[in-house]
């Protein structure tokens, strides 16, 4: 699996690198860096995709592609996981807001 990461150029004040063509030139994933990895390699990126500078326009339309499967999962998988956390939180806070309940044998032997 190859995971590329994406360049947040709308958030960087300063500049990391001196050009994007430098860092297309040392970084971009290209069709040869692909046929260098097995034959059933999977291509992420969490999109959008700053295409020939973080990866090929024809690596991240390819066949070992799964950056539309990701992208479009990605927004149910977060909604899913904001859910279990924020039902988890009011679980968690009801358990500790009940009166604390003593086991039957502790009662029997206080009563």
């Amino acid at each position: 699996m190859i995971i590329t990461l994406r360049i947040q150029r709308e958030r960087q004040g300063a500049n990391f690198f001196p050009t994007l063509d430098e860092y297309a030139r040392y970084f971009c994933l290209t069709e040869a860096a692909v046929h260098r990895a097995k034959p059933d390699v999977l291509i992420m990126h969490p999109g959008p995709i700053n295409r020939g500078i973080e990866i090929a326009s024809d690596v991240a339309d390819g066949p070992y592609s799964v950056i539309m499967d990701q992208v479009t999962n990605g927004v149910a998988l977060r909604m899913a996981v904001l859910f279990l956390l924020i039902n988890r939180s009011r679980e968690t806070a009801a358990i500790e807001t009940e009166p604390s309940v003593q086991p039957e044998a502790l009662r029997r032997k206080a009563g």
